[in-house]
Order: structure tokens, then C-alpha cells, then sequence
């Protein structure tokens, strides 16, 4: 009886140690057929859960090995996700407020959607998944109070500040066919400056039995999206974007190594009904920076809108 306790214990330890090195090991582990860590870094907070899950069971065991692993573990956790756990979403001075959301292609209320996103009076709307049918309520909505607009394919953008520039960004992987549109480039002329603002949605990814954790078009149109950003010579720059993966996922690494958001709030935007993950972004460089990233209600989308702060 003993012995088999021990034995538990250990395997116990053994479970919990595994996800304490996936969480601070994982940018250095190498890609395995499949993507495995492209799905682990997209939920990496909730390797956390195997910390009170290891505790439950050591204590039914008496495992003092297991409830040591799991101290341990937990302090790391604590360690790599002090920013969001420590945050302040008062947030401090601003030049900014965007909003970015992926609306839904079959959302039925844009009335209801657009009063949402007016809620934290943004200077700038970034949205995807918009249709034929639907842009004009998107538009008798939000252009009186944001009369400045731009749109490429299912992507827009709506700014209380002229847009100038505005350009399609070629985002579409080698193997989409053809009417898909889902890149944006505007100069936003703010007061506090000229922000070259970018919109996009990249390609979905899908669990499959034959694929695994199916990513290669999300990550070749990140590739994409990473150069057009490093041809890039703006002095602000800020991405709007679904993009279909967190800021640990090694797929979106092209866009990452050029611009960088907000850790201090964890603002979980999918799935909308138990949000997981932030896969929706407010990113920035140079003279532009984002502050405080928070979500905003449900509008009716299988994503929440993310909102935040930028200082320019």
C-alpha cells in the first residue's frame, strides 16, 4: 500500500514537472510534426491548472514529493505571468483608445455590436469578418461619430482622424483561391501624430486527425504580415488584428519580432462564451505603445472585442 502511494506520488510530481518545463521552456523546445507547440504556447496560462489539480492529489496520497513539484511549479507560473497578475488597467496617460474585433460573419446584430464598441469612445475601430450584406448597418452605426473609413475585402477600419494611404495588404496564403482579401494599411492623422495603422485576419487553425494542430496557412500569412511590416519604415505603427494565435505562439513569431503588445492583463477574447485565449491584438512599435488592453461585453461573435490604451 505504501509502496503504490510512492508510486503515485511520483507519477503525480512527474505530470506536474512536465507542465512547470513546458511553461518555461517551450520557446526553446523544438517543432514536432503536427504543431503540438503551437497548441500548448496558445493556452500556456492553463498549464497552471496542473498546480491545484497536483496539490488535490497530493494531499489524497500524502505525497510530499508531489506537493513540493507543485510549489515549485507554482511559483514559476507566478514567475512568467507576474505582469497580468500585478496589473493596473487604470492605466496612466494616454493619446489613444483603439478597439479590435472579429464581429462574426453571421452575427445578426450590428446595432448592438456597434453601441458595444462605442462604449470606451475609441479614436480608432478596427473589424473582420465584415460581408457585403452587413457593411452598410456597420456603417449607419459607426460612421457618425467615426466618419473616416476604410475597407479591403472582409477587414475595415473606422477613425474619428482622416485616413490617409490607404492600401490593400497582400495577407492570402499560395493555396487560397481568389476573393480573399483580409489585409489593410491606412495612415491614421491623429492629433498626436500620424499612426500607420495595419488591419488583418489571418487564417483559421484546426485540430484535425490527420494534421494535427493545423496552422500553415495562419502561420504563411503571419510570414506575410511580418515582412510587410519590416518594409515598414513608419515611425508608429499599430496592428489590429484577429490573428489566430497568442503572443507565445511560435507561428506568429514573423509579426512579433516587429511589433509587441500589452502583458499586463491576461483579456482572454476567445472563445467568447469561455474566453481561453487572447487571440485578437493590439500591437505597436516605435513612437506608438500600448498600455492597458482590456475586453469589452459579448456582442453576439464567437470572440470579445479587445480594447486599449496607446500612447503615441
Amino acid at each position: 500500500m505504501e509502496e503504490t502511494r510512492r508510486r503515485r506520488g511520483l507519477l503525480t510530481a512527474v505530470v506536474v514537472a512536465v507542465a512547470g518545463g513546458l511553461l518555461l521552456a517551450h520557446p526553446w523546445l523544438p517543432g514536432l510534426p503536427g504543431n503540438p507547440m503551437s497548441l500548448v504556447e496558445t493556452f500556456l496560462p492553463w498549464l497552471g491548472l496542473a498546480v491545484p489539480i497536483g496539490l488535490i492529489v497530493a494531499a489524497v496520497r500524502r505525497s510530499l514529493l508531489a506537493a513540493l513539484v507543485c510549489l515549485l511549479v507554482g511559483v514559476a507560473w507566478v514567475g512568467v505571468f507576474r505582469e497580468p497578475l500585478g496589473s493596473d488597467e487604470s492605466g496612466g496617460a494616454y493619446d489613444l483608445t483603439v478597439v479590435q474585433h472579429n464581429v462574426s460573419d453571421e452575427n445578426t446584430s450590428p446595432s448592438r455590436v456597434g453601441r458595444i464598441l462605442l462604449g470606451p469612445d475609441p479614436d480608432i475601430i478596427a473589424l473582420q469578418e465584415l460581408t457585403e450584406e452587413s457593411l452598410p448597418a456597420y456603417r449607419l452605426v459607426l460612421d457618425p461619430t467615426h466618419p473616416y473609413r476604410a475597407t479591403v475585402g472582409t477587414v475595415g477600419l473606422w477613425s474619428k482622424h482622416p485616413l490617409t494611404g490607404i492600401a490593400r495588404v497582400d495577407l492570402k496564403p499560395a493555396g487560397v483561391g481568389p476573393g480573399w482579401d483580409r489585409g489593410l494599411r491606412a495612415v491614421v492623422r491623429s492629433p498626436h501624430g500620424d499612426v500607420t495603422t495595419y488591419v488583418a485576419h489571418l487564417p483559421s487553425v484546426r485540430l484535425r486527425a490527420s494534421q494535427g494542430y493545423a496552422t500553415a496557412w495562419r502561420d504563411e500569412s503571419a510570414a506575410r504580415l511580418g515582412r510587410a511590416l519590416a518594409a515598414d519604415r513608419s515611425s508608429a505603427v499599430l496592428v489590429l488584428g484577429d490573428l489566430n494565435g497568442t503572443v507565445d505562439d511560435r507561428g506568429l513569431a514573423p509579426v512579433l519580432s516587429e511589433v509587441s503588445g500589452n502583458r499586463d492583463a491576461f483579456a482572454f477574447s476567445w472563445p467568447a462564451a469561455l474566453p481561453l485565449a487572447r487571440i485578437d491584438h493590439v500591437l505597436a512599435r516605435g513612437t506608438a505603445e500600448v498600455g492597458p488592453t482590456w475586453t469589452l461585453p459579448a456582442t453576439g461573435s464567437d470572440h470579445l472585442p479587445v480594447a486599449a490604451r496607446v500612447r503615441r
